[in-house]
Formats: C-alpha cells, structure tokens, sequence
C-alpha cells in the first residue's frame, strides 16, 4: 500500500482527547485519525446535497480543462 505522511495541527485540547480515545481503545492515535477520516469520507459519499456539489464542481473543472487543451 502506498502511504503518504502529512501533519495535523491540533489544539492541546483536542490532541489530549485524541490520545486519551486512542489510550483507552489501545488503539495507535495514527489508526484513529484514520479511521475518523475514513467515516467523514463515507458520510460525504451518502450526502446527496454533497454529491450535487461534487458533479458540478467535475462539471466546472472539465469545462475548464478542455478550454486549456484547445489553447
């Protein structure tokens, strides 16, 4: 699997309740992050107003690119 490293700024707050979750489930902070990331991109595939958003946003961009492949 390719893997790809990135950086998450949290508040202490946040980053305190975030390993105290991960501490009690023994569970790598790493592998709840993305788990949580993994869920929030499954609920945006159910939401149907997102998906409106999304096809017109593909529909925006393909406009845009074929304008450039013609230049």
């Amino acid at each position: 699997m390719d893997t790809k490293a990135m950086t998450v700024r949290l508040d202490a707050s946040q980053h305190a309740e975030l390993a105290a979750v991960a501490r009690v489930d023994e569970t790598p902070i790493a592998e709840v992050v993305r788990d949580a990331i993994t869920r929030h991109i499954e609920a945006r595939r159910a939401d149907v107003a997102f998906q409106e958003r999304l096809r017109a946003s593909l529909e925006r961009n393909r406009e845009i690119l074929e304008k450039l492949a013609r230049t």
